[in-house]
């Protein structure tokens, strides 16, 4: 063979070779490129998971309100219902109106019945999601805050009023006939800034994780704002006036030779007694979980939880006052009483005989002026 053959022969086979050779590189490269690429992105064989933040579980917490609120809410309504109906009842049956503290009364029922009217729906809102929509929600909330504030204030003028009615004896026996107009229309304003006061209920609360909240986590600043702003306006701002005029009141009452003197002065331990039971359990939780809000959250999950059920068993604690105020500031009073049960005689709940039982031996005296209603005696 020619040497012009063999080189005609060897150069397909070097044109074969070379191809064959730079597609088992592509193939090497690829390879090569593809393990890189997954080696670039596994894990560390070895991985400090406690960097990692890690969700707290509420299990423990979402079990127990779905038993404990239903049934104290349900409780709380009931009585809060009964008992502030009774209230606006033998109000507008006896057309009992004729005192400041009549008037107060009549719109403190009004404010619990609000009140317990809602508790239904924050119920529901504790044992499942909430799918009642957004204005509902948003309703809901509003209600609370207004009857809260409300209730809260008008204590404080029940209070005033009735510092006025015994330590300045002499100044309220001078205006006695413009107090009701007074006291009519301090009972709008005091509506009205409950209203104000509620406003970022009704602008900010929103369904967030199927619950209706004002509050888009436990770090919102908006929620240290709210709650901040209700322990000083509906806790010590009132317990501040409560205090001074209850105060007051006893110290004039301790100088009467008035035999129903020490009777006004348990009745007026017993309000001040309800109102801090009731009240300062649950603020003080209150503040301290916007304290705890305001740091940024708590860090230690048990510690959260047990917050959330402190928080939830002090709130319960604290809505009784729907129920216990037509008790503390309306029927322990001996006029109030007997209209009530004057009340039930006349709708056939009581019989002629029963209403004399109870009420012989309870009339009030003739010392005692027209505007004892609830809570205290005249000197």
């Amino acid at each position: 063979m020619t040497a012009a053959g063999e080189l005609q022969n060897f150069l397909p086979a070097m044109l074969i070779w070379f191809i064959h050779f730079k597609c088992c590189m592509a193939e090497k490269a690829e390879n090569t490129t593809t393990t890189t690429l997954f080696s670039d992105y596994s894990l560390p064989a070895s991985v400090d998971y406690d960097e990692y933040p890690t969700l707290c579980g509420k299990d423990q917490n979402r079990q127990f309100r779905s038993w404990f609120i239903p049934t104290f809410f349900s409780i709380i309504c009931l009585l809060g219902l009964a008992g502030n109906m009774m209230v606006i009842l033998t109000v507008f049956y006896f057309k009992r109106l004729k005192t400041m503290t009549d008037v107060y009364l009549l719109n403190l029922s009004f404010a619990d019945l609000l009140f317990a009217l809602s508790l239904p729906f924050w119920a529901g809102n504790s044992m499942a999601e909430w799918v009642l929509g957004v204005a509902l929600c948003k309703a809901m909330h509003t209600v609370y805050k207004v009857s809260f504030y409300s209730s809260m204030f008008l204590l404080s003028f029940i209070s005033i009023d009735r510092y006025f009615a015994i330590a300045k004896a002499v100044t309220a026996h001078r205006h006695r006939s413009e107090a009701v107009f007074f006291s009519k229309v301090s009972s709008a304003a005091i509506w009205v800034m409950a209203l104000i006061f509620s406003i970022p209920e009704m602008v900010y609360t929103n369904t967030s994780n199927n619950t209706c909240t004002p509050y888009s986590s436990n770090t919102d600043h908006l929620r240290v704002s709210i709650q901040a702003s209700q322990i000083a306006l509906a806790f010590v701002l009132p317990l501040v006036i409560m205090t001074f005029c209850y105060t007051s009141i006893i110290q004039t009452l301790c100088q009467a030779r008035n035999f129903e003197r020490n009777k006004a002065i348990r009745v007026i331990l017993a309000v001040v007694a309800v109102f801090l039971i009731s009240q300062v359990p649950y603020n003080v939780v209150l503040f301290w979980t916007t304290v705890v809000t305001a740091r940024g959250g708590a860090k230690d999950c048990d510690y959260d939880n047990n917050l959330m059920f402190a928080t939830d068993i002090t709130q319960c604690v604290a809505f009784l006052r729907c129920c216990l105020n037509p008790l503390v500031y309306a029927f322990i009073g001996v006029k109030f009483r007997n209209d009530l049960l004057k009340l039930l005689k006349d709708f056939g709940c009581m019989s002629q005989k029963t209403f004399y039982k109870y009420t012989s031996g309870r009339r009030r005296s003739s010392g005692l002026n027209d505007t004892e209603t609830t809570t205290t005696f005249s000197p």
